[in-house]
């Protein structure tokens, strides 16, 4: 039996009960009885916490978070977490003749149960329930209106037990008609009507049956005529549920299946005619590749009449993982197919993911987006997300104040229809009047239908249901929509009211990809290098530009950046088959695009170099758009070999042979989106002020630098001619400090062991201390602290040899600086950011 979630969260909300009526012979005289709750499963972010009433006396109780899947729901009930929920009574609480036992879900999603039982003391005896015949519950008026023979009524909804046979009852609320119902045996709902108000009323409710008359009474306060637009989207996870591939076929199998249900409902009316949103453009990519002509026709068709939505974006990105150039990639599919198709594609979906980088923002509006329907994740690591947005559309500012994107944040969720199809409007009738209390200011509300979890399918049903609903009641109105239509009818209305916020949406999902460090450094060093390839082709072949060689190896970083990081089941059984095979396919996006973006380095290139392994002479490219000065490192092995590095002009430049054989020099002020040429030959480096390091202490003539032999992190920094001690030890022992913490609470963080510092690179150019350690969650702890005779700025190279822990953890380096007063500003895409000050709420 299923347990669902309550009928709509917070305020306003109505607690779903079940209750189970029982006649005992004898009450038991003394001893317990014990309620137990056999379940099969429960919602893993958010398990409900249950009331159990036994005729007045109830017991609440918090379930275990369950399996995390939907599964079980929907029939796979080996994939579920069992789990028991017992309540004791004392013995007192049981009484001869009629009893009431009820389970009330007060809060939290769904629980899935195998059995009820009641231990109950020996002797305890069933009998035959004697309850009437007929019972009716408290009636309510929810935000329903009728129009019958040209006169618009409220619904007055009436709950009814019968326990014998059907009967025929006259049903009527004050002020209303008389309505004929007929009653079945069980549980049901009957509907009486009643004048609208414009102020809160009691309406007086009366049904008649079999010559007895009971009656109650409806609080009925002013509604609103509702306007709900049904956005019905798959939810794309590229890899969760099943392999990606896998994944794929089944959205091709979606997009076939939405055609059928669009040609099907093509004379329903406009409201309830199927609509089908993808929601990113990944699969849509693929199936118009492989389509036939006819397919690939039909799908353009229905996109074109508005039957499918398209959104901007490729997937659901991971957006703080993505550096400026990719988060322009992430729409670049979207502006391709325009060009290509003459579709215009203004919208955006994001779903699952909470937070998002302020950047997107600019792209969006750039790639000529005007609308993001935002739906994400119902609980889990979202912060105040919801709280923060649910349901609050705003103008969201870009960084520059020139662009604009009208977003709305579904109050629901994407998810809110995982637990069980849409089989009427009456939850959202229920989350209508939790508005209405809420003091939402609109008459129109967005709401996501995905169904059957991630990766769901279209659902058949739904243009039924719509259609049924909207014969039957003339508000709220139910609108089957894509986001275009969703969010331009709510503007056309409402857009002058809509307040305009500026600042990041700072994401709470990006740590999660250090949990794969090494293919994440790896994808984003191949994003850099894709950056530097195009700069490079623009300055070096100015020529043909393989535009399409970039289009592939921007797909591969995107797709390593899309936000499903692991299987469903990669936590509690990481050593599965699936798991392993899910993870192959997710790290081969981030080699494959190192090797995309290799090739095109070398091809960009490919005109300037010399045939051989000798190197007389290079060149020092810049591609940023002002003059740098920097450390260059030549491969090979030049110990011994007396090398020495002369600049443009012939005179000698600082250089060193590094301990790994490598030769470094010092390329300086080499011109913005220019060149710069060095030569090597025989001969001794210039004199020059040289980097020294002893000890614990490393200093060149800018900076200085000591290290806590302790803790092997920075206890102390300066600026040469300075005194000012740029590090804060009062909570910590100094920067780069390694922090630990096992499980999901950070109380009681643990640090590395006592580290062995020696020195690596001795100078004079290059000077590095290697600090080594044991360190909890990791087998090594490696950290070198570099410095560059003649720059101003220190390198930290921290090197994880991370253990195989399953469990949850987390590795923080700190960074306490001492600069009072001092303002720190994030970099981030197309944006500085200043923690606080310039981020949302949320």
């Amino acid at each position: 039996m299923f347990i669902p979630a309550r009928r709509t969260a917070g305020r306003g909300g109505q607690p779903r009960t079940f209750t189970v009526y029982f006649n005992l012979e004898k009450a038991p005289a003394k001893g317990n009885c014990v309620v137990v709750l056999d379940l099969a499963d429960t919602q893993g972010n958010n398990p409900p916490r249950l009331r159990i009433e036994l005729n007045g006396k109830a017991i609440e109780r918090r379930t275990q978070a369950g399996s995390g899947s939907d599964a079980c729901v929907f029939g796979a009930h080996d994939q579920g977490k069992e789990s028991l929920v017992e309540a004791t009574f004392s013995a007192d609480n049981l009484k001869t003749g009629d009893n009431i036992l009820s389970i009330t879900n007060l809060s939290g999603s769904w629980a899935l149960y195998d059995s009820l039982q009641m231990k109950a003391p020996k002797g305890t005896k069933l009998a035959k329930a004697s309850l009437p015949a007929l019972q009716m519950g408290a009636p309510e008026a929810p935000p329903l209106f009728v129009e019958r023979d040209g006169q618009s009524w409220r619904a007055v909804r009436v709950p009814v037990r019968r326990f014998g046979e059907p009967v025929d009852a006259e049903l009527r609320a004050e002020g209303g008609p008389v309505v004929q119902v007929r009653l079945e045996k069980g549980l049901q709902t009957v509907e009486a009507l009643a004048p609208d108000t414009e102020q809160p009323v009691e309406v007086a409710v009366e049904m008649t049956a079999e010559g007895t008359t009971l009656r109650g009474t409806a609080s009925m306060v002013p509604a609103r005529k509702w306007t709900v637009y049904l956005m019905h989207h798959t939810h794309l996870d590229i890899g969760y549920t099943h392999l990606q591939s896998e994944v794929e076929e089944m959205q091709w199998h979606h997009i076939d299946k939405a055609l059928e249900l669009i040609e099907q409902t093509k004379d329903y009316p406009p409201e309830a005619r199927f609509k089908w949103l993808p929601e990113g453009l990944w699969a849509v990519d693929s199936y118009l590749k492989r389509a036939t002509p006819e397919k690939r026709e039909a799908f353009l068709g229905a996109v074109r009449a508005g039957s499918i939505g398209l959104d901007a974006l490729y997937g659901n990105q991971l957006t703080a993982l993505c550096r400026p150039e990719e988060l322009v990639e992430l729409t670049g599919y979207a502006r391709r197919l325009t060009r290509e198709t003459g579709l215009a594609i203004d919208t955006a979906m994001i779903s699952d993911v909470p937070g998002y980088t302020w950047g997107l923002i600019p792209v969006l509006a750039q790639s000529g987006v005007k609308y993001m329907s935002i739906g994400p994740n119902a609980g889990h690591r979202i912060g105040f997300t919801l709280k923060a947005w649910g349901d609050k559309p705003f103008y969201w500012v870009s960084p520059s104040g020139k662009e604009e994107v009208l977003c709305w944040m579904v109050g629901k969720a994407y998810s809110w229809f995982h637990s069980g199809k849409m089989t009427d409007g009456d939850r959202i009738a229920s989350y209508l009047s939790e508005l209405e209390q809420g003091g939402f200011p609109y008459d129109m509300v967005h709401v996501r239908y995905n169904i059957g979890g991630d990766n769901g399918p279209p659902d058949p049903g739904l243009p039924d249901v719509i259609r049924d609903w909207n014969a039957r009641y003339a508000w709220p109105k139910l609108v089957m929509a894509t986001p275009r239509e969703a969010f331009s009818g709510f503007e056309a209305k409402y857009g002058a009211q809509v307040p305009r916020v500026t600042g990041d949406f700072t994401p709470y999902w990006e740590d999660g990809a250090a949990s794969s460090a090494r293919e994440t450094a790896v994808n984003r060093d191949a994003a850099e290098r894709l950056v530097q390839a195009q700069a490079l082709w623009s300055i070096l072949r100015p020529g043909p530009y393989p535009a399409a060689d970039f289009e592939a190896a921007w797909r591969e970083v995107i797709l390593y950046d899309e936000h499903t990081w692991g299987a469903h089941n990669s936590i509690s059984e990481p050593e599965v088959d699936f798991v392993k095979g899910q993870w192959a396919i997710k790290q081969a996006f981030a080699l494959e695009a190192d090797r995309r973006s290799r090739e095109l380095l070398d091809r960009a290139t490919a005109s300037i170099r010399a045939e051989g392994d000798a190197v007389e002479s290079l060149l020092v490219l810049n591609t940023s758009s002002w003059p740098r000065t920097g450390l260059v490192t030549l491969p090979g092995d030049w110990t011994g070999k007396n090398a020495r590095v002369s600049g443009p002009d012939g005179k000698p430049v600082p250089s060193q042979a590094l301990s790994s054989g490598e030769l470094a020099f010092l390329a300086s002020d080499v011109p913005a989106m220019g060149g710069a040429k060095y030569t090597v030959g025989n001969g001794n480096a210039p004199a020059f002020t040289p980097v020294q390091a002893a000890g614990n202490r490393i200093e060149n003539a800018l900076i200085s630098v000591e290290i806590d032999p302790a803790t092997g992190a920075i206890s102390s920094l300066k600026a040469a001619g300075s005194d000012a001690e740029l590090v804060d030890r009062t909570t910590h022992p100094g920067l780069n400090d390694y922090l630990y913490v096992a499980g999901r609470k950070p109380e009681n963080p643990q640090r590395n062991g006592t580290p062995t510092i020696t020195l690596k690179e001795k100078g004079p150019l290059v000077a590095s201390l290697l600090i080594e350690s044991d360190a909890p969650g990791c087998n090594r702890l490696t950290r070198e602290v570099r410095l560059v005779a003649g720059l101003d700025h220190l390198e930290l190279l921290d090197t994880l040899d991370k253990a195989n822990v399953y469990e949850k953890e987390g590795v923080h380096l700190a960074f306490p600086f001492n600069v009072p007063g001092g303002t720190v500003r994030m970099d981030t895409p197309f944006a500085v950011v200043r923690p606080e000050a310039d981020q949302m709420a949320g």
